[in-house]
């Protein structure tokens, strides 16, 4: 799907095994089981390298700071939820300050081919109505989607049925085209 290869080696250092707390180090044995899976949906919902290596510590970052320090029921599940939950936050963030830049005065024009911005637009667009979409979609999304996850996985980690997962799907794409479709048509 993507032309850029996912490295995941920089992600893991040995090294932070030594520094955190013995009832927090299911946190590393889990980042790092699933470490590359985690950087690939990263990779998918951002679709940037410095987003994904800050979305990546700061999930890991959340997961070591807990309140509660007692290990989750669904470890996977509770990981790439809080991964997600992080990206999502990345990219209504970002979108805000497009907004607020873009209404703070008339954009400049780029050197950038027509095409190449209407693809990046359609990106932005797209990233931006998965964060609007209600928590049990977006989720779903993510993880068939952007992880590539099976039905059968994603109804394991979610505590749902594979033929719910299907429907809640379904359900997102049909919102995604209605939202795409109006917004090219307010563009035109």
């Amino acid at each position: 799907m993507f032309g850029r290869s996912v490295s995941y080696d920089l992600t893991w250092d040995p090294a932070v095994c030594e520094t955190v707390h013995e009832n927090q180090k299911w946190v590393l044995s889990v980042m790092q089981r699933h470490g590359q899976e985690l950087v690939t949906m990263l990779w998918r919902i951002l679709g940037n390298e410095q987003d994904v290596c800050d979305a990546y510590q700061s999930t890991f970052l959340q997961l070591a700071h807990c309140q509660d320090t007692r290990r989750p029921h669904h470890i996977k599940a509770y990981v790439f939820r809080t991964a997600n939950n992080v990206a999502i936050s990345m990219l209504r963030r970002r979108l805000s300050e497009r907004q607020r830049l873009s209404t703070a005065g008339p954009r400049e024009a780029t050197g950038s081919p027509a095409g190449e911005l209407d693809a990046k637009y359609l990106q932005e667009s797209l990233r931006y109505c998965i964060a609007r979409l209600p928590e049990h979609l977006r989720s779903v999304i993510a993880l068939r989607d952007l992880a590539e996850l099976s039905y059968v996985r994603i109804g394991k980690m979610l505590g749902i049925s594979p033929a719910t997962a299907r429907v809640y799907r379904c359900k997102a794409i049909h919102l995604l085209a209605t939202w795409m479709r109006r917004e090219r048509e307010e563009r035109q």
